[in-house]
């Protein structure tokens, strides 16, 4: 059943509580203390990350559910979409697609043509009902060796996006 969720920019104060939604819903997918050992660093949110387009979602009665970070290189007009997770008790209940709603907004409003992203592998068909493709791998920033979907899609410049 669909929740009903506010999107919002994070703050210092959620950098915690981003934290542990991040970790918790990475070890949701089913991996072991080991691997999400090698994660933490990676998935810990950090005040300079304030400065990209970092957003939240909250529903009433639960709390932040979801976040979505968007970083954008100078120079570039391709938008990198990162710290990408919803709450394990919400997926499926349309936090994700909430997310990217906001974030394509945003992205459109930045003249942005493109949006990439690594994706976790367990993130692949939700990633490509928000219109992503696969375009290639890349290598994982916390497990050596391993390689990661990258994948694309294009940012509409009209009306209809998703």
């Amino acid at each position: 059943m669909p929740i009903d969720v506010s999107i919002r920019c994070v703050m210092p104060d959620d950098l915690q509580a981003v934290t542990d939604l991040s970790l918790r819903a990475k070890r949701s997918n089913g991996y072991d203390e080991a691997f999400m050992a090698l994660c933490v660093d990676e998935l810990t949110a950090r005040v300079a990350w304030l400065e990209d387009g970092f957003w939240l979602a909250e529903a009433d009665g639960v709390g932040i559910c979801g976040c979505v970070r968007l970083s954008v290189e100078t120079g570039r007009d391709c938008g990198e979409v990162e710290t990408c997770f919803v709450d394990p008790a919400c997926q499926g209940r349309g936090v994700g697609r909430a997310l990217f709603q906001h974030l394509l907004t945003e992205a459109k409003a930045l003249g942005l043509s493109a949006l990439q992203l690594d994706a976790d592998p367990y993130a692949v068909a939700f990633y490509q009902r928000m219109g992503f493709v696969t375009i290639g791998t890349s290598p994982s920033a916390s497990i050596p060796g391993r390689s990661l979907p990258r994948m694309e899609r294009p940012v509409p410049h009209h009306e209809s996006g998703m």
